[in-house]
């Protein structure tokens, strides 16, 4: 079997893997199409060679789980992998996995599992609903996206934050009330979603309001925050979480639940899934420079032949 593996170089190249087998409580899954993910792409690069990686899984069951759980052989489905996603066929947990509704892509199902899951998870731990001030930060991304039209459906007011004007194209029209270029110099939120770290998370502490929540999920700047504690306790109530999704995911067991009503969502038209590249994965390189560069828009994905 063929993945797509670290080179210990800072790339990546498709090589023979040993296929491993599943277990009574998994689904053998035939890739079709795989998102990229700005976390797993820096560990590919820094991993040694022949690491094996890759988190969102699209394709069909050609191998259905052994203890009658989860979709049948045959069924076209969207799935989460612990970091073996990458490759022609993978074993997924069916707790993780779900069935795709007909008309829905592979390419738009695989941007579900981590960019999707995420900002569902995200807000509802943040507490969206109706009237709540959402702020997303590097809302030009995924994750971004997907949060902006989410808090949006719930009836939030969402303020997107993203790094150029061109990167905030189309984010209205996503649901977004206000975009802005860096963070916002006042202003109140019930809700941050906080990706960039740095200077980025400690100014969203600053425009928390009482009892407010700062969901943190990233740090793409890879900077240290510095921020004075009295900047966050005087505002009564408030918090920051940090969050990790497979951690979410084991906490609250409804992965393939939350997959499928996002496929349904997608499939009916309600929720876009920004897909702004799409290459083969034998030109995987392309794609990783593109999305490390942020030349990507929200989703870059790379199609495996059957």
């Amino acid at each position: 079997m063929r993945a797509l593996v670290a080179d210990g170089r800072g790339g990546l190249e498709i090589d023979e893997v040993e296929e491993t087998g599943a277990s009574p409580g998994e689904v053998v899954v035939a890739v079709r199409a795989t998102s990229l993910n700005r976390g797993e792409v820096k560990n590919a690069k820094a991993s040694p060679p022949d690491t094996r990686v890759g988190w969102d899984v699209a394709g069909e069951v050609v191998d259905g789980a052994a203890d009658g759980t989860g979709p049948p052989t045959g069924t076209r489905v969207v799935g989460l992998s612990a970091n073996r996603g990458w490759a022609e066929r993978v074993a997924i947990p069916t707790s993780l996995v779900a069935p795709l509704p007909d008309g829905l892509s592979f390419e738009d199902a695989s941007t579900l599992p981590v960019a999707g899951l995420t900002a569902l998870h995200a807000l509802r731990i943040g507490g969206s609903g109706p009237g709540a001030r959402v702020l997303v930060t590097g809302a030009a991304g995924g994750v971004g996206r997907f949060a902006v039209q989410l808090a949006a459906h719930d009836g939030a007011v969402v303020t997107a934050v993203v790094g150029s004007p061109e990167r905030g194209e189309g984010l209205a029209e996503l649901g977004a009330g206000t975009v802005t270029v860096g963070m916002p110099g006042d202003g109140r939120f019930d809700v941050v979603l906080e990706s960039v770290g740095g200077d980025s998370l400690a100014q969203a502490v600053r425009l928390l309001a009482p009892n407010g929540t700062i969901v943190s999920f990233g740090n793409s700047a890879e900077a240290v925050t510095t921020f004075n504690a009295r900047d966050l306790y005087r505002i009564g109530g408030a918090s920051i979480y940090g969050f990790i999704l497979f951690h979410e995911l084991a906490q609250g067991g409804t992965g393939a639940a939350d997959l499928g009503d996002l496929a349904g969502e997608v499939a009916a038209g309600r929720l876009r899934t920004g897909v702004d590249l799409v290459r083969p994965w034998e030109r995987a390189g392309e794609a990783v420079d593109a999305l490390m560069a942020r030349q990507v828009r929200g989703k870059a994905v790379l199609t495996i032949a059957g």
